[in-house]
């Protein structure tokens, strides 16, 4: 079966990084786009970044432009999120999710499997 497993989260200083990463199985990974959202405490799932099959092409929401990288490795099924100059507006659950096709289309709806997400809380 399908399984996103997400790792990485943590406790960071405003300023500081995290780097998170997203292992997948149950599925031919390198076919198939992935996406990062989050959802901060009282509001609703935001897109934060997506990645196509090939690593090519990589997108990301206003917020986190300049200040996060997103990048997969294919042989190793893992997708990752390097996470700069964090700030409190960062605080959230990350998740990951895979998207239906090799292009990612920055739509929440349209995914088809999610993990459970790992929690980044970023505070003085």
């Amino acid at each position: 079966q399908v399984q996103l497993v997400e790792s990485g989260g943590g406790l960071a200083q405003p300023g500081g990084s995290l780097r998170l990463s997203c292992a997948a199985s149950g599925f031919t990974f390198s076919n198939y786009a992935i996406s990062w959202a989050r959802q901060a405490p009282g509001k609703g799932l935001e897109w934060v970044s997506g990645i196509t099959s090939d690593g090519r092409d990589t997108y990301y929401a206003h917020p986190v432009k300049g200040r996060f990288t997103i990048s997969r490795d294919n042989a190793k099924n893992t997708v990752y999120l390097q996470m700069n100059s964090l700030n409190p507006e960062d605080t959230a659950l990350y998740i990951c999710a895979k998207d239906r096709s090799a292009i990612t289309t920055m739509r929440t709806n349209d995914y088809d499997y999610w993990g459970h997400g790992t929690q980044v809380t970023v505070s003085s």
